[in-house]
């Protein structure tokens, strides 16, 4: 059951990320904006998936590393970023780098604010966390 659900999420996640890159080109200064905001999402929802949602861990495999996984591309961040420095653009990927270590993990510290702070929300209301 984990692979069926660990394989529709990571075919949804490929066709959810090749629609995204297509929505963004590449910045004119060559910075890939697309790959960012992309792994950046990835992030931000991973970080309040993982906090909010006690799902059965089928569903969570199949979602958090399923779908997530393949949205998001590690590998393609770090081609994009052997392909500004073979461009002779050495600064620009180090702020690619460094842009996309620092706000994945500020992304991923902000989604896991925000499902803090729903709970605390739900536990004001009387509910309790899923």
């Amino acid at each position: 059951m984990n692979l069926l659900f660990l394989s529709v999420g990571a075919f949804l996640g490929t066709i959810a990320r090749y629609e995204a890159g297509q929505l963004v080109p590449p910045a004119e200064s060559g910075f890939p904006l697309g790959t960012w905001l992309i792994n950046m999402a990835g992030c931000l929802f991973l970080g309040w998936f993982f906090t909010r949602w006690k799902a059965p861990s089928a569903i969570r495999l199949g979602i958090g590393t399923g779908f997530t996984g393949a949205f998001t591309t590690f590998s393609t961040f770090s081609v994009e970023t052997m392909q500004l420095i073979d461009a002779g653009q050495a600064g620009m990927a180090l702020l690619y780098a460094a842009a996309s270590v620092v706000g994945g993990i500020l992304f991923a510290a902000v989604g896991f604010w925000i499902a803090v702070q729903q709970d605390k929300g739900k536990a004001r209301e009387g509910g309790h966390k899923r």
